[in-house]
């Protein structure tokens, strides 16, 4: 079997290989060729800020390679790759927190990189090459020119030409998975959040959407796309917003206008799932899927991680619940942390809330964070249990709940049973 060895990114940012050392991921534990797949199409190298490379000796001594030499890498992977291991580093003292990307393990043998991770759907619609850039800077001007005074259509273009969001552009594109962001504010402190962060020395990566639409705005934006776009899903709650259940009324009516003037594509939310109340709202009035992000089927990790604020763990899974019942084609966003996720404790509190709550799909998401800011944060690793890897996590789902599937992506899935229609004028209602 092949070594992987060690690859560092030089000062001039040149990546490297060092032959005499053999790859570590974090934990210092030794990457095998099995461990690794090649970089797929779309992969981002990216060097670890004041994040030195290690290796191992053949002598089996840990070696931290020299400040002069250059910086740790880690790979960035395109979404449908779910990573299994973190990269190795010695972090130099006093140095700030690493950027929120989601940092994958990765090492060179034979003369090609590779990374530690596996695929696990089709990225086909999320991939960079499906948003030509320029195309997209065209339609961008094209709908801005249509709908200057929708601010929904103001605040998507920011985050679809300076932040790649894929759920951003297909708004423009008019196709599949299409955002909608309406609220500002949040009921959870994610440690994670990229959006709003309370500590001084972690920066967000996204602004944070500073108003709430009209219903009008919503239903001016979302209406054509349900009707005309391919695979059609129209999301509320996305990376530039609090949590969109805050503002239910306000979807609520949105729901009912598109539902009574349409009855293509999908309604899909994504949150929190903080109050059943104000959800089965939603599902009343037309909700076509739900999901719903959680770190783990465990309370203990879900509250240190979430922080939530009025409310638990417990209403969340209510949530999910009352979506089974109702016919909402319910998933998770399962933020994913080798070492933590893959802890025998997680796995069984996570399969015992796939069957409470009859989940239908469970969507894998690397979690993006420096560990070093997120493992102080979380319960003890230590009392969940051995690791089992992330590759033994996914075969363990797969053979207990073969029901439930597992993936990346919301799927274009309407409701199993809609609520009976009413019939409304055509005019426009606001908020």
């Amino acid at each position: 079997m092949a070594t992987p060895y060690v690859v560092y990114c030089t000062p001039e940012g040149e990546i490297c290989e060092e032959p005499r050392l053999q790859a570590l991921a974090f934990g210092d534990r030794p990457l095998q060729e099995a461990d690794l797949i090649p970089l797929p199409d779309g992969v981002t190298l990216s060097m670890m800020p004041d994040r030195l490379a290690i290796g191992k000796k053949r002598t089996g001594e840990r070696q931290i390679l020299s400040k002069k030499r250059g910086w740790a890498v880690a790979a960035l992977l395109p979404i449908g790759y779910t990573r299994t291991l973190l990269p190795g580093y010695e972090k130099v003292p006093g140095t700030e927190p690493l950027p929120f990307f989601g940092y994958s393990a990765v090492a060179s043998m034979n003369g090609r990189m590779y990374v530690a991770a596996v695929k696990t759907d089709d990225p086909t619609k999320w991939h960079p090459k499906a948003f030509n850039r320029q195309k997209l800077e065209r339609l961008v001007q094209q709908k801005q020119a249509q709908m200057p005074e929708n601010r929904i259509i103001g605040q998507h273009a920011h985050c679809a030409l300076d932040y790649s969001c894929p759920t951003a552009s297909n708004l423009f594109f008019e196709r599949w998975e299409m955002a909608v962001a309406v609220s500002p504010g949040c009921n959870a402190r994610c440690v994670g959040c990229i959006s709003k962060q309370e500590e001084e020395d972690l920066i967000s990566p996204q602004d944070r959407l500073t108003f709430i639409p009209s219903v009008d705005e919503i239903v001016d934006v979302a209406l054509p796309h349900l009707e005309q776009a391919e695979d059609a899903i129209v999301s509320f709650g996305q990376g530039c917003e609090g949590d969109p259940l805050l503002q239910w009324h306000r979807i609520e009516k949105a729901i009912k206008i598109l539902r009574t003037r349409t009855s293509k594509g999908v309604l899909n939310i994504n949150t929190n799932a903080s109050n059943p109340r104000w959800l089965q709202r939603l599902y009343d009035a037309g909700l076509d899927t739900i999901r719903i992000s959680t770190i783990s089927g465990h309370p203990e990790t879900y509250t240190a991680y979430y922080r939530p604020l009025g409310y638990t763990f417990e209403n969340v899974k209510e949530s999910m619940r009352r979506a089974s019942a109702e016919g909402v084609h319910s998933s998770i966003n399962l933020l994913c942390f080798p070492g933590l996720i893959d802890r025998e404790r997680e796995i069984e509190a996570l399969l015992a809330l796939v069957r409470e709550t009859d989940l239908k799909l469970i969507q894998l998401r690397n979690l993006n964070i420096d560990p070093e800011v997120f493992l102080p944060r979380m319960p003890d690793p230590n009392t969940m249990g051995k690791a089992l890897g992330m590759k033994k996590l996914i075969e363990i789902l797969r053979r207990e709940v073969p029901q439930t599937e597992i993936g990346n992506f919301t799927r274009p899935i309407q409701r199993a049973r809609r609520p009976q229609e009413a019939i409304v004028g055509d005019g426009k209602e606001e908020a």
